[in-house]
């Protein structure tokens, strides 16, 4: 029986994962309890952000990489469990057969497209793929390819940059076949060869190379190396550190970080330019009380060290903001953890005594 994309949405919503890295973000979903993801997804790493719908940000463990068919598995520290289990295809898929795809296409989490195989075979080097026309955008590799049953028929792995909804998934069974030789070897840490195909041991690997042909292994490389911060960005990280921050975890991508304290939301931006922005959204602008509000912000302004408040259309900000070049580790660290202390303080007040407005976010951002 065919179900309506609004039925659809509601029964898989719960398997879909949003993944991010320093490098980058994409998409996910929940097989037999495994992650199901692109490599390029993961970038090389071992250890990638998580989230569901019901699973708050945490750290995944990749288990399970193969940049010869652009597949990880990732292994989440909390079992998924959605009330409606994500179910491979096991019939032929055709030409014309209608698609539904499901991801966070430039973070706009749990976006849902339609569309029809163009064509259920398309060979791409050596590789054999989905072609359809649902639209998909950076941010949706590694979702999800569904038919009108909600089973999962491909994983969308990549789109013709320039071209109307030209978008390539992994077929099922080939997603399949790479999960049955997983679980066969009843180990993790697992690489496949991009070369001779073999899947192999992490721990058995000397030098980057592949046991089996020799070929230079470069997932292997950079799972060894792993993401290592440096100049500015290892600076503010360090601070973090200090303040008892998880950075990991906080981590957007290589100069950007969001953590929390309480119900106060924190961001920080390295931008190009060179200037380092540290900031909360403390609270909207009321309909009445403005006048006594702003008097308020312009006398804390005035006895503030570090910090300053300002206002970007109806937010209040409490914000520190300084030029890389006079970043320093005492006072970075002084300034950041006077703006983590006084946020939830201020927050609070003008929430209380001037009936301000709670901040907006997106509800999964």
């Amino acid at each position: 029986m065919n179900l309506s994309t609004q039925k659809m949405v509601e029964q898989t919503i719960e398997s879909i994962v949003q993944i991010t890295n320093p490098y980058g973000s994409g998409s996910g979903f929940v097989i037999d309890g495994l992650i199901i993801t692109n490599s390029h997804v993961v970038s090389g790493l071992k250890e990638v952000l998580i989230s569901t719908k019901s699973l708050a940000k945490t750290i995944g463990t990749v288990v399970y990489d193969d940049p010869a068919f652009d597949l990880a598995f990732i292994r989440s520290p909390v079992p998924i469990k959605p009330t409606h289990a994500l179910l491979l295809a096991t019939s032929p898929i055709q030409d014309g057969d209608g698609v539904i795809a499901i991801g966070h296409p430039y973070g706009l989490n749990y976006s849902t497209t339609e569309g029809i195989i163009s064509k259920s075979s398309r060979l791409q080097g050596e590789v054999e793929y989905i072609q359809f026309d649902a639209a998909i955008n950076p941010g949706n590799s590694g979702g999800p390819l569904l038919n009108e049953t909600a089973e999962v028929i491909g994983v969308n792995t990549f789109i013709i940059q320039n071209s109307n909804n030209l978008g390539f998934a992994l077929p099922f069974y080939t997603l399949k076949e790479a999960m049955d030789q997983f679980y066969a070897l009843n180990q993790e840490n697992i690489i496949r060869c991009v070369s001779c195909k073999n899947l192999i041991f992490e721990e058995g690997i000397q030098n980057d190379y592949c046991p089996k042909c020799g070929t230079k292994l470069e997932v292997a490389k950079r799972r060894r190396e792993g993401y290592k911060p440096s100049g500015t960005v290892a600076l503010v990280e360090k601070i973090l550190v200090t303040l008892g921050i998880n950075v990991t975890l906080s981590r957007r991508s290589q100069r950007s970080w969001r953590f929390e304290s309480g119900v106060t939301r924190f961001d920080i931006n390295y931008y190009d330019n060179g200037i380092i922005i540290a900031d909360s959204a403390l609270c909207r602008i009321p309909q009445e009380n403005i006048e006594a509000l702003y008097d308020y912000l312009l006398h804390e302004n005035a006895n503030l060290e570090h910090l300053q408040f300002s206002i970007n259309e109806n937010t209040i900000y409490l914000s520190f903001i300084v030029v890389d070049s006079s970043l320093e580790e005492a006072y970075g660290t002084a300034a950041l953890r006077k703006l983590y202390h006084n946020a939830p303080l201020y927050q609070k007040d003008l929430l209380e005594r001037f009936k301000a407005l709670e901040p907006k976010f997106d509800e999964f951002e």
